[in-house]
């Protein structure tokens, strides 16, 4: 609002208790089906007994207004503990609760159950909530080289409960993650964009891959063991510059299998052609899988770009977008 002056204020809490000495935050959010981190730097003098605690939970919390209210950034446990002296100073650097699926292993077996199902028994199992929106097809379906496939033997004899909560996603076509304490298990949604201008930004970069401006096809190969059939599906996109061609060899698919893939490869592809680096005022509802529309520039760049990365740093924070 015009004629206020912003105070941004950090607030760090460690297994619960708050931290006096917090100096710094940095908090880096993505849609990478990866983990969101936390980069946290305390006075040394402040910790306690921390720097000896072999599990610190951390919640990173912001607030825009001089401390009336905090949003929370992040929580999550530490993976790291560094000691810089001088200046007396302790970072702590970690993950958000993704990590507990990240690292578990596996050899469990899910007959009969649906996607859904199972992303809320893994939540529940790492003590997450879940909003998790219901599916009807058995996991074992979307493998047919047996008729009892099971799910986790599609990777090897133990996986990431993580990658598999992935997989199921991806063949839902829904997004996978983790904010806060609550697994979301829900169909990509890109509602509407947020638009920004040039003037509304600190700095603004844009950049264009050349090698994704042209003729872009991408052709997908199979060969479905059980049917002893092959197919090879492509897609394609037309343009002026110079012609790429991508092609992926994967086991076991169906002709629409296959060509529902390369359509998804294609998009996956092209979305990079442009990119969005913009660093803006302090803002706590931007979020990665959201939507930005950039108008103003009077060039190709005015267009709309998927948030692939945001990160926070107290002073000054940043976001990263990819088309």
């Amino acid at each position: 609002m015009s004629g206020m002056l912003r105070q941004p204020r950090l607030n760090v809490l460690a297994n619960g208790a708050a931290v006096a000495g917090a100096v710094s935050a940095t908090v880096i959010s993505n849609n990478y089906h990866a983990a969101d981190r936390f980069y946290v730097s305390v006075a040394a003098a402040t910790t306690g007994n921390l720097l000896d605690a072999d599990t610190i939970a951390v919640e990173v919390q912001f607030s825009l207004d001089g401390g009336a209210s905090f949003a929370s950034a992040i929580s999550g446990y530490v993976d790291a503990v560094e000691f810089e002296a001088p200046p007396g100073r302790i970072g702590f650097s970690g993950r958000d609760l993704s990590a507990a699926l990240i690292e578990a292993r596996s050899q469990e077996t899910f007959p009969n159950q649906t996607a859904s199902e199972i992303a809320t028994l893994l939540a529940q199992r790492h003590g997450l909530s879940a909003r998790v929106t219901a599916t009807t097809t058995p996991a074992g379906r979307y493998w047919e080289l047996e008729h009892d496939r099971l799910m986790l033997n599609a990777f090897t004899q133990a996986t990431a409960e993580w990658d598999l909560l992935v997989s199921l996603a991806q063949h839902e076509g829904f997004d996978v993650w983790v904010s806060g304490s609550t697994l979301y298990f829900q169909p990509r949604q890109d509602g509407t964009p947020l638009i920004i201008r040039p003037e509304n930004c600190v700095s603004l970069r844009l950049e264009r891959a050349l090698t994704l401006a042209g003729d872009v096809e991408v052709i997908v190969k199979s060969w479905h063991s059980r049917g002893g059939i092959g197919c090879t599906q492509s897609a394609r996109r037309q343009g002026a510059g110079k012609s790429v061609r991508y092609i992926y060899v994967v086991p076991n698919l169906t002709p629409d299998q296959a060509l529902t893939l390369a359509q998804q490869r294609l998009n996956e592809l092209t979305r990079h052609e442009r990119v969005l680096v913009a660093e803006m005022p302090g803002d706590m509802m931007l979020t990665p899988r959201m939507t930005l529309a950039l108008e103003g520039t009077g060039t190709g760049f005015d267009t709309a770009y998927r948030v692939d990365e945001i990160e926070r740093t107290l002073p000054a924070p940043a976001f990263a977008s990819r088309d």
